[in-house]
């Protein structure tokens, strides 16, 4: 299979190949886009910006899946899905990575081996079988089990988890850790049912589904844990090794 060759992921594009096939899911990643710039202008007000190289880099992936995810909404090829998902793949695990550090305090290699648990949990959940009836519109349309969200599950556990625990502690990223968790939760069943609800979408002559609602979800949830980091993991545990 090329690099160039088309693919048909979301209910916007259906089987059109045109550059602006998505234009709601295209134009929808300007929201990434603005965390990525309302969250640089926070951290460079906070009088420790230059300092802070970890939330830079935070902050620049954030604005990196903005742009990785309008070429695949645009482009829909393989090498546009490829700069779709990895930078989404590699804030995940860096925030995970950043969490345990600089929140929980785990020592680095509790760290490497939560992010390989983690990692683990990623694949197993992709491989989760769906019953045939349970999302049929999507599975007619050559999707995967729940038009693969599944691989997003560890994420949110993670969130939930790590949140829960911070709050316990007393910690101040407990509760937009949570909350981001439970954003997280609302986008990832508009991405799940995005051909679900394709037929009763239609907006401006075309069905649009829900793939743009979680981008827009998904830019707040990166907005708050950005906040968060900004906020609350300024150095890590002095008593850590």
């Amino acid at each position: 299979m090329s690099w160039s060759t088309k693919i048909f992921a979301y209910c916007e594009r259906a089987g059109d190949p045109a550059f602006w096939a998505e234009p709601f899911n295209a134009i929808s990643n300007v929201a990434f886009l603005t965390a990525a710039l309302v969250a640089a202008i926070q951290l460079a007000w906070s009088g420790t910006g230059s300092r802070r190289i970890m939330e830079w880099l935070l902050i620049a992936l954030v604005f990196v899946i903005g742009v990785g995810s309008f070429l695949f909404h645009t482009y829909a090829t393989r090498w546009a899905s490829v700069a779709d998902t990895a930078p989404i793949g590699i804030f995940m695990i860096g925030y995970l990575g950043y969490a345990m550090r600089r929140y929980l305090g785990a020592p680095y290699l509790a760290v490497i081996a939560g992010l390989g648990v983690f990692l683990l949990a990623m694949r197993a959940a992709e491989g989760i079988p769906c019953q045939p009836g349970l999302l049929p519109i999507t599975l007619a349309a050559g999707r995967p089990c729940f038009n693969g969200s599944l691989g997003y599950v560890p994420a949110l556990a993670a969130l939930l988890l790590i949140g829960a625990a911070l709050v316990v502690r007393g910690h101040g990223a407990g509760w937009p850790v949570l909350i981001a968790g439970g954003v997280f939760a609302i986008s990832l069943t508009l991405r799940t049912v995005d051909f679900e609800v394709c037929g009763a979408s239609s907006f401006l002559g075309r069905a649009r589904g829900t793939h743009a609602a979680w981008h827009v979800m998904n830019a707040l949830l990166l907005y708050i844990l950005l906040v968060a980091a900004i906020r609350h993991g300024r150095r890590e545990p002095a008593l850590q090794p």
